[in-house]
């Protein structure tokens, strides 16, 4: 779906019809992930092909609308998530924005020249800008791991500083302390936390609902 959603502005009518039935006829079970609306992101995607320039309204995480005039230059898919890699014409920089978030707004039939991507590669910098600068809460923790085998149960670019040959610090982040808690504890290693009073009350709540649910079991 997410091919045809990509190739869908190009297709012919015929064609087009049958991309429409899919949509139609498919349902999505509640709660399996952010709602993106395909037709978005066959408009981001199309776009990005004609290299047309697009503007749309953009929700930012902390809930304001704001208009955006971009260059479209690449999507990329993380899980359930899609990203749009843009170079922004009013901030005169690259922005990384989540298309399930976006409004697209009537074509602007302007064209524009693809610029040279990020020296770090397309996928490395959109992981690098939505893994540490798109945080609403970061913390510090202490790891009692080596750094190289932190470094590769983390699938996501994080700064990993070594302290000795048993532990390393790691700044971490999210936009959910529970959920940083819940994802922490599942390296199944010993952490802990050096600066960010968000996760360590987190923490603190886990540790309490793990007990709760253990009930009179031993130690």
């Amino acid at each position: 779906m997410t091919a045809l959603a990509k190739l869908e502005q190009v297709l012919p009518s015929r064609l087009r019809r049958r991309v429409e039935a899919v949509r139609e006829a498919t349902s999505i079970v509640p709660g399996a992930g952010p709602s993106l609306d395909l037709s978005v992101l066959g408009v981001v995607a199309a776009a990005i092909r004609g290299h047309e320039r697009l503007r749309f309204g953009y929700t930012k995480p902390g809930g304001t609308e704001e208009a955006r005039h971009t260059e479209p230059q690449r999507l990329v898919s993380w899980g359930a998530l899609w990203y749009l890699l843009a170079w922004d014409l009013d901030r005169d920089d690259w922005r990384v924005f989540r298309v399930d978030r976006l409004v697209p707004h009537a074509p602007t039939g302007a064209r524009f020249r693809p610029r040279a991507m990020p020296e770090d590669g397309v996928v490395e910098y959109v992981l690098g800008r939505i893994s540490k600068w798109a945080w609403r809460y970061r913390a510090r923790v202490l790891v009692h791991a080596p750094a190289a085998k932190v470094a590769a149960m983390i699938h996501i670019p994080v700064d990993v500083e070594v302290v000795d040959e048993s532990s390393c610090h790691v700044e971490v982040g999210s936009d959910d302390p529970h959920r940083l808690a819940l994802w922490l504890a599942q390296l199944d290693v010993d952490v802990e936390v050096v600066d960010g009073d968000e996760l360590a009350v987190a923490f603190d709540r886990l540790a309490t609902r793990l007990r709760r649910a253990a009930g009179g079991a031993s130690t």
